[in-house]
Order: C-alpha cells, then sequence, then structure tokens
C-alpha cells in the first residue's frame, strides 16, 4: 500500500515504526495454522502486513492523519471490513476475512471466542510479488497484452462499481478544482524556488482555464452517472499478474473523496504511471484500449486535465518524502516536467486508413498505437462503433448479411458520420485519431481529409498492401478463430474488390509506410 493522494505537509506523513511490543508475538510461525516457517513483516506507513505461509495478514497502524482516522479499535474494525468488502469486488479470491486478534490465556490468537480482542486484521491469500505489474515493468516484460487485459479489469468493474447520486458532492466541478489548486499551494511552500515557483504558477493557470472550459462536461457527467465508487489508488504496484491474468487489488478504503471519482480520473491515474515508468507507447495502448471497450470517448477530453493532476500529486507526495528525509528534489521536478509535457500545445494528426479485408488495417494501427511515445493517440474502429451504435457489444457479431441489417447502405453512412463526429471531438481536445475502416471510395476519405483541413490537424493515409491469396488466408483465419471484431468474410471481400477506388497520385503522397506483417 502506498501513500494517499493527498499529503498536504511533511508533518502529516507518519515515519514507519516497528510492531507494538503487544502485537510481537505474531512474529513467531506457531501462531498461525498450518505448516508456517517463518513469519515475515512488511511495513507501510499506515500498516504492517504479516506474511506466514500462504497468507498475508495486515494491520491497521493506530493513526488519525488528515486523510484518515485509525484511532480506535472500533474505527480499525471499520476500516478492515470495509477493505474486505472493496477489494472483494475484483479479487474475492485474494480478500478472505477480517480476523480478530485475541489475547487468550495461551497467547495472541487469531479468531475464536476466547479472550480480549485487542486488534483486527484483514487475513489474505498471498500471490508471488515479482507478478505486480511496477516489477514486471521494470524487467522489461510488460507487454501490450498485458495492457490489453488490464483495460479489460477496469472498464469491467467500472460498469458494475457503485454510482454516486445525483446530490453527492464527489465528482462535482468544485470538489474537483479544490485539490488540484491545493497541490500548487502546497508544492509552493515545499518548493520555493523562483524558476520552480513560475513554472507551477503556468500549470495552476492551465489547470484553472481547463477547468473553466470542462465544468459543464464535468456536471454532466455527473448527471449521467460516470462518477463511481473507483479502486482510488491504481498504479502498477496494485496490479498483479495471477495465472497470465491481470488483477487488481489494495483499492483505497480510508478516503471516501479519493474513491468515489470520475471513471476519467482513474484511468489518469494509471496512464500517468506508465509514463512515470517510461512507458509512453503502453501508456497510450492503455488509454485507448479502455475508451474503445467502454465507448466512453467524452472522457477522452477530461484526461489532460485529470493527469495534470495526477501528476502534480505526484510532485507534491515526492517533495513531502524528500523534506522528511532532507534529500533532494529531483523526483519532484521530474513529476513537474512530466506535467509540462502533459499540456505542452502539440498538432494532432489526423490518419485514415485504406484497403480490402484482410490487409493488415488493424495490425498496422496497432503499432503506430505502440509506438506513440507522447501518449496522445486514439483509434477509432468502424467494425466496434458500429456495433456500438447499433446496441450491440463490442465483439457480438451481428449475423446481418452483405449490404443488410448494420451494413446496409444507410447503416454504413451513419457509421461513417459517426466516426466523422468522434474524430472531430477527439481533435479538439488535442488527441491525433486514427479511424480504422475500409475507406473504399475516395469521397469518403476526402471528408475526413476536409476534416483535418478545418481544424488544423495534420492529414496521413495508412493503407497495408496484401495479394488476393493472403487476403483469403488471412479472413479464413481470422473467421476460424472467432476472436476478431471483423465480420468480413471472402463474400464481402469479392464485394470489396468490385466498389474499391484504389488511391490516387495526391493521395499516396500522403501515405504512411507499410507495415508488414509477421507471417
Amino acid at each position: 500500500m502506498h501513500a494517499p493522494d493527498d499529503l498536504p505537509t511533511p508533518d502529516d506523513l507518519p515515519t514507519p515504526n516497528d510492531l507494538p511490543t503487544t502485537l510481537r508475538p505474531l512474529l513467531e510461525p506457531q501462531c498461525y495454522p498450518g505448516q508456517v516457517q517463518r513469519v515475515d513483516l512488511v511495513e507501510t506507513h499506515i500498516s504492517w502486513v504479516l506474511l506466514a505461509g500462504d497468507r498475508a495478514y495486515k494491520i491497521k497502524k493506530p493513526l488519525k492523519l488528515p486523510f484518515l482516522d485509525f484511532s480506535t479499535l472500533a474505527l480499525r474494525k471499520q476500516m478492515c471490513a470495509d477493505e474486505l468488502r472493496l477489494n472483494r469486488r475484483f479479487a474475492p479470491d485474494i480478500y478472505l476475512d477480517v480476523l480478530p486478534i485475541r489475547d487468550a490465556p495461551n497467547g495472541l490468537q487469531w479468531g475464536g471466542s476466547v479472550g480480549t480482542v485487542i486488534e483486527y486484521a484483514v487475513q489474505m491469500r498471498r500471490f508471488d510479488e515479482a507478478g505486480r505489474l511496477d516489477r514486471v515493468c521494470a524487467r522489461g516484460a510488460l507487454t501490450a497484452a498485458h495492457i490489453s487485459d488490464l483495460a479489460q479489469a477496469v472498464t469491467g468493474f467500472h460498469r458494475s462499481a457503485a454510482v454516486a447520486t445525483t446530490d453527492a458532492r464527489f465528482g462535482t466541478p468544485a470538489q474537483v478544482l479544490a485539490p488540484a489548486l491545493d497541490n500548487f499551494r502546497d508544492l509552493a511552500q515545499l518548493m520555493p524556488d523562483a524558476l520552480v515557483g513560475q513554472r507551477l504558477g503556468a500549470l495552476r493557470r492551465w489547470t484553472e482555464a481547463q477547468h473553466a472550459a470542462l465544468a459543464n462536461l464535468m456536471q454532466a457527467r455527473h448527471r449521467a452517472g460516470r462518477v463511481r465508487e473507483c479502486h482510488g489508488d491504481l498504479h502498477l504496484a496494485n496490479i498483479v499478474l495471477i495465472d497470465g491474468r491481470v488483477r487488481l487489488f489494495d483499492c483505497l478504503e480510508f478516503n471516501e473523496e479519493l474513491r468515489w471519482i470520475d471513471v476519467a480520473n482513474e484511468i489518469a491515474f494509471t496512464y500517468v504511471d506508465l509514463l512515470d515508468h517510461g512507458q509512453g507507447g503502453l501508456a497510450n495502448w492503455f488509454v485507448d484500449e479502455a475508451f474503445s471497450r467502454s465507448g466512453d470517448y467524452e472522457a477522452a477530453c477530461l484526461l489532460p486535465f485529470y493527469a495534470v493532476y495526477r501528476a502534480m500529486v505526484r510532485a507534491k507526495v515526492a517533495a513531502i518524502r524528500a523534506g522528511q528525509s532532507r534529500g533532494s528534489l529531483d523526483e519532484a521536478l521530474v513529476c513537474i516536467d512530466q506535467a509540462e509535457r502533459l499540456v505542452a500545445p502539440q498538432r494532432p494528426r489526423l490518419i485514415i486508413t485504406h484497403g480490402l479485408a484482410g490487409c493488415g488495417k488493424t495490425f498496422a494501427s496497432n503499432r503506430l498505437l505502440q509506438h506513440d511515445t507522447q501518449a496522445r493517440t486514439l483509434r477509432l474502429r468502424s467494425d466496434v462503433e458500429r456495433r456500438r451504435l447499433f446496441g450491440l457489444q463490442r465483439d457480438q457479431h451481428s449475423g446481418a448479411a452483405i449490404n443488410a441489417g448494420i451494413y446496409n447502405a444507410d447503416a454504413h453512412q451513419r457509421t461513417y458520420t459517426h466516426l466523422q463526429d468522434t474524430a472531430r471531438a477527439l481533435l479538439r481536445a488535442g488527441w491525433s485519431v486514427i479511424v480504422d475502416a475500409a475507406f473504399l471510395r475516395r469521397a469518403e476519405r476526402d471528408a475526413f481529409h476536409a476534416l483535418a483541413d478545418a481544424l488544423g490537424a495534420d492529414f496521413a493515409i495508412l493503407a497495408p498492401q496484401a495479394d488476393r491469396a493472403e487476403l483469403r488466408q488471412r479472413i479464413s483465419a481470422r473467421q476460424a478463430s472467432g476472436v476478431d471484431a471483423s465480420e468480413a468474410t471472402l463474400d464481402v471481400l469479392d464485394r470489396q474488390l468490385q466498389w474499391i477506388e484504389p488511391l490516387s497520385d495526391d493521395e499516396r503522397a500522403l501515405q504512411l509506410p507499410d507495415t508488414p506483417i509477421p507471417a
């Protein structure tokens, strides 16, 4: 468990201290059921964690801080119960129980009914710490497939998370702005250098201007149920690989304001953590996968604001820790650098794909997304957005025939209009956009080129090539696998060959280099 986001002053952050005398018998293996050979103690600023055999036991420290209150046994019991309840939303097999620690005649014991309760602990099933995503990332083993699994886990959790009532203060524009401004006030005290002050002033002005521009959207999302009881502490160290699958754990149980947030704020948390780990391409892949699964593209308009907020929180926590240890402020300065990069104006780019079914449009656009180290590109896939537009799930096949159902002429036009409208909103919000669709007709390509020109965005075409035999082989393999969003069949390919209007010379001048698909 890491220190939470809103640590106001150096004195507020407790220093580590040893397990109290009354609990030290718990360091002996005989206090635990089963064949426990040794007990290890792991300490955070707010908890002691005892590792014994295949179990872990987390005990809250008796603390009272601005952001939490563990000062009484009753409060610690309640916080243990809250931790169990909240984490069981996504990890019921890890979070097992809340156990009393009793001072029994024969010594301390877990549970039972004999003796006075002196403390409570959350009992958890242990997992291999090497599977934590921060450690996977540190050894260079974090992959796009892991990030896709993470996006699926996060968006699935958000769909089922409790929704804030319309009269709740959480996620309202005023409640969002206050902690953002507190960061700048606290950092100005922690980092009194004049040059740093100028940089913080510029970031504060940007934050205030963005908040003013986005306040109506924040309020609308609050009314629409986008503020939910989220994880609240979703950095890589609180995500783990178990049996090859991504799992969330260790959510923030002790502060409602940090947990009841817009889902865009939570996505920004993980996004910034990936950036801080030097994984810009994977950060970009994460937000694209998350928005593609949720369809919540208006969240992209809020993401830079929340990302800067998260970067400034990290700067403040780093500055607090530096003050406690009389250490360097370099880590805080790195976080400020990150915030400045997030607000730096960039000329967006609109890229459309062009080509027959099976030519590799999605593969090529995957590569672009995963290699955008600036992490400011999103993709709109016609296959996914068409289904969403007509009320189908992302991977739900429609069963429609050629030129029928969601593929008739009217549906085709509605889909391209939807893609254009969504691309326009994302470009205006400062994102580059890839529109992954066939774009067989010159008029369709011209419409998107005109959109880019109207918004001052660069324009390019991604047009992978493959011969007919290879196209047919890929389509057949894709149909056999049954896992791709595309519903294109060999009959669709034959029809496309009749319809396609190849790129003209002036369009080929806008074409990006092809990305070969591995055999």
